[in-house]
């Protein structure tokens, strides 16, 4: 569902961007763990020596944590810069051909080699979580990234009579703005130097970008499901020697659908956090 999932995990903002290249907190030892009551157990200079070797042994993990949170924060900040700067790249080269050609038909055909690259790279966000430099959920990852990529290479890239469409530009532009934001707001917040236009920016350009981002995705995937039905693409028909069957004009349609559910949850999800980090309102979440 394009981006949508990400409100999901945007509730951390500058917090979870910190976290993510922070080491983690050593815990003391215990006095009555097994290796102490086997040092107490042993001569005083056994004791000494033994006391000596786990400081130094914590002294090095402790040195490989802070190393380790160095190296995880200047990625993710290399990784940051990279993403906001190819989304801008993006962004211009669409300006440009609008103002040049003065219409949307062709704009797919001369940004997709860079969509396709960018969009793509966001797979190492799913990497990030699977390695925990990121304290986001490997599964709302892979749902925000695969979404995203699906409706790229499935969609667009797949069904070419659908590339001229506007839906097609409604969701370019409402990617391309959110990413812009988003990915400069991780930015400064490693940095440590968060402006606040690009908070309120991330905090307030969704409101109206998610619905305009979920009618382009919507209005794409509705257009290319004659193409689909037409033509029968990656669908399996029986018989078969695997002897299983996948209809890919279905699947549209319950991907089309899975968005009824999902969308009111996580774009309430988005203005709870919203609330919460721009007026600082103590928000209660509900379990289900």
């Amino acid at each position: 569902m394009g981006r949508l999932t990400e409100a999901a995990a945007a509730g951390g903002g500058a917090g979870a961007a910190r976290s993510a290249g922070s080491p983690p907190d050593l815990l003391p030892l215990s006095s009555t763990s097994p290796g102490c009551v086997a040092t107490m157990a042993s001569s005083e200079e056994d004791g000494a020596n033994g006391g000596a070797s786990e400081a130094s042994e914590e002294r090095e993990a402790t040195r490989k944590r802070r190393r380790l949170g160095f190296l995880a924060t200047a990625w993710l900040t290399f990784y940051n810069i990279a993403m906001t700067a190819g989304w801008l790249v993006l962004a211009i080269a669409m300006v440009r051909f609008y103002m040049e050609k003065g219409t949307h038909r062709g704009l797919y055909k001369s940004i997709q080699k860079t969509l396709k690259f960018f969009q793509t790279f966001a797979l190492l966000e799913i990497v990030h979580c699977l390695i925990g430099i990121v304290p986001t959920s490997v599964l709302v990852t892979g749902v925000q990234v695969s979404s995203r990529i699906f409706m790229v290479w499935l969609i667009t890239h797949s069904i070419k009579p659908i590339q001229n469409e506007e839906s097609v530009v409604l969701f370019l532009v409402a990617w391309t703005v959110t990413e812009i934001t988003r990915y400069s707001f991780y930015t400064f917040s490693l940095l440590d130097h968060l402006p606040y236009f690009i908070k309120w920016a991330r905090y307030n350009f969704f409101i109206l970008l998610y619905p305009v981002g979920v009618a382009g995705e919507l209005l794409t995937i509705y257009a290319a499901l004659p193409y689909v039905k037409k033509t029968g693409m990656f669908s399996i028909r029986l018989p078969n020697k695997y002897n299983v069957s996948f209809d890919y004009y279905y699947f549209l349609l319950i991907t089309m659908a899975s968005y009824i559910p999902l969308f009111p949850q996580l774009y309430f999800h988005m203005l709870r956090q919203r609330r919460k980090v721009l007026h600082g309102e103590v928000i209660v979440e509900k379990d289900d």
